[in-house]
């Protein structure tokens, strides 16, 4: 079959390999369509961000190796063993972390908790392939009411999800989103169904904006345009929002904003309101910490999301409450596309993308 395999950093080829062997517990799947994460298509070229070491080793190590793929929506054509949730024709997504099985977490059934155990895409192949070999515990079944190009988005949100779990939003608590990337327009949709009163987004492109509108926002600020932090303060009776998201840090060169937003959240919060912060910086950030003390500041980061929060995706996209569908902006067809898709999410701005591109592959 056809499998994409990364020789080094910036180096991915499409190679021929052997098909995947059945396993008990598993299911081989046939990707319908896939998309590379943010940090995948970060880590693809070598920028440093989340697990950047820990791919530069398998690559020194292991090249060539079959890398990335979490974000997905495919079709299982066979099932192994002991298999009993799922039949072939089932089109699933699935939760990317997966328990070891061995600690304590895994032994008190708490196994979600786990984060000894490998990473699809990561230690273990993902799905820029003709077929993939994927462990019933990780799957979630896609409803039908939700197409392929939506399910393969699904992973994402449930990030989302345990993003906003982590930030215990308060009815009618005022929310500030920096950022209106996939993430961001997420937090944004599931913030909004979670119970938040005033939901005042941020970003620089004026499309990202328009999206933001049209997804729930009550006010998208364009920070090229407007001083958002005094218009956050103004909009919030001087005293800042509860809580605030962080959805925009990171590297410079993506197009992403260092860690400026991260500052501007601090100044937007009131005091003993909550700071999540779910973008990765891909190095140390310095901040006024003392600040944070006086202010007493919660600067909190997401759980990691497990198979129920996918689970409870699938309802919240399947009834409509939320909506990715405007998202999605690019669309390339056929397993050789799959390089564009990674060029075009590592550089979002530069192609006006807000979620990443897909790859729908064809039969």
């Amino acid at each position: 079959m056809k499998a994409w395999r990364f020789y080094g950093f910036g180096d991915m080829r499409l190679d021929d390999i052997p098909e995947p062997v059945c396993l008990p517990g598993h299911v081989v799947v046939e990707p319908l369509v896939v998309q590379p994460s943010v940090t995948e298509a970060q880590l693809a070229f070598g920028i440093p961000t989340l697990a950047y070491d820990r791919v530069k080793e398998r690559l020194e190590k292991d090249a060539p190796i079959q890398l990335f793929g979490h974000e997905f929506c495919a079709r299982i054509c066979e099932i192994g063993a002991g298999v009993t949730g799922y039949k072939i024709g089932d089109r699933v997504a699935a939760r990317a972390k997966l328990p070891c099985g061995n600690c304590s977490l895994c032994n008190s059934d708490r196994s979600t908790l786990c984060r000894r155990g490998p990473v699809i895409g990561f230690d273990q192949p993902g799905c820029f392939s003709e077929r993939a070999l994927l462990p019933e515990i990780s799957l979630v079944k896609v409803d039908d009411r939700i197409s392929n190009s939506v399910a393969a988005c699904l992973q994402s949100l449930s990030d989302s999800v345990a993003a906003v779990e982590t930030a215990q939003i308060q009815i009618a608590d005022s929310v500030v989103i920096f950022g209106q990337g996939s993430m961001g327009l997420e937090c944004l949709q599931i913030a909004r169904i979670s119970g938040a009163g005033q939901v005042i987004t941020v970003d620089v492109r004026d499309e990202a904006c328009a999206v933001s509108r049209e997804l729930g926002a009550d006010h998208a600020l364009n920070a090229k345009t407007c001083d958002v932090v005094a218009t956050i303060r103004e909009l919030t009776g001087g005293i800042g929002a509860d809580v605030v998201f962080e959805c925009a840090g990171g590297s410079p060169k993506q197009g992403l904003a260092g860690h400026q937003t991260l500052l501007n959240a601090l100044n937007s919060v009131r005091s003993g309101g909550k700071i999540i912060g779910v973008s990765w910086f891909g190095g140390p950030v310095e901040l006024p910490i003392d600040l944070f003390r006086e202010r007493s500041l919660r600067y909190l980061f997401p759980d990691i999301s497990t198979r129920e929060h996918l689970q409870y995706t699938v309802q919240a996209v399947a009834s409509g409450r939320v909506r990715l569908e405007p998202t999605i902006r690019h669309v390339l067809h056929g397993i050789e596309s799959v390089p564009k898709a990674f060029e075009i999410t590592a550089h979002k701005g530069k192609f006006q993308a807000i979620n990443p591109a897909q790859v729908v592959f064809e039969a």
